[in-house]
């Protein structure tokens, strides 16, 4: 289980003492959300800014391009210090080339679906990626409310894992609290970004922690273990 803050949701006059924050406070990964203005109605940092970060924590950068030409940033990502480079299901076509480029530059791919997007778009590159995010509430602005209609396409997503024997991670992004973390730990997620949930808090840490203990209370895996 992955829990990942979202630096969107952190103070912006202050990106590395964040990062930074968020690797001492115990998380497991810093889920950095690239916006363009034109995929999605906002537009948030570039590669400068993790490249500027980088060097301050060893933590995985798991990168989300929410970009209507993500194969122009994709080297520049991978040089700024990306360990996972996260494309959209929604650029169609454009999706099995991307894939390979990022594989390519040696880091792990994450390919995404939004709300409105069926999730059988993405079934025909799960044996490809690393790491499926199924975004909880329409990309392009923190601080919004879950979308519950999303949870069938976790526990899809999950099923076809199963059956597959695939690898994949299962994310989710939007939303995510220790009470819908509960919920989509349930449906089959093991990958958790939160932003307002976690750094919106006086303790990082003690935020953290305690949803990686609803967590790990709803994780069916580990509910069969203790039984």
């Amino acid at each position: 289980m992955i829990i990942a803050p979202s630096l969107l949701a952190a103070n912006h006059a202050c990106f590395g003492k964040e990062a930074v924050r968020a690797t001492k406070a115990g998380a497991d990964w810093l889920h950095l959300d690239i916006m363009d203005g034109h995929f999605v109605p906002n537009i948030s940092f570039g590669p400068q800014v993790v490249k500027a970060i980088r060097p301050l924590t060893k933590i995985f950068f798991d990168v989300h391009l929410m970009c209507s030409k993500p194969q122009i940033l994709l080297e520049p990502f991978a040089q700024a210090g990306a360990d996972e480079i996260i494309i959209h299901v929604e650029l169609g076509e454009q999706v099995p080339s991307l894939i390979w480029k990022i594989k390519s530059l040696g880091k792990k791919v994450g390919l995404a679906v939004n709300p409105p997007t069926p999730i059988s778009l993405v079934q025909p590159h799960l044996d490809k990626i690393d790491l499926l995010l199924v975004m909880t509430v329409n990309p392009g602005f923190g601080g919004q409310s879950f979308i519950h209609e999303c949870l069938p396409k976790i526990q899809q997503a999950e099923a076809w894992r199963r059956e597959k024997q695939l690898r994949y991670r299962i994310e989710v992004d939007g939303g995510i609290n220790n009470q819908t973390a509960a919920e989509c730990a349930r449906a089959g997620a093991d990958t958790f970004v939160a932003g307002t949930s976690l750094f919106g808090q006086r303790s990082l840490k003690v935020a953290i922690n305690k949803m990686r203990k609803i967590i790990n209370a709803h994780d069916p895996a580990l509910a069969d273990l203790k039984a």
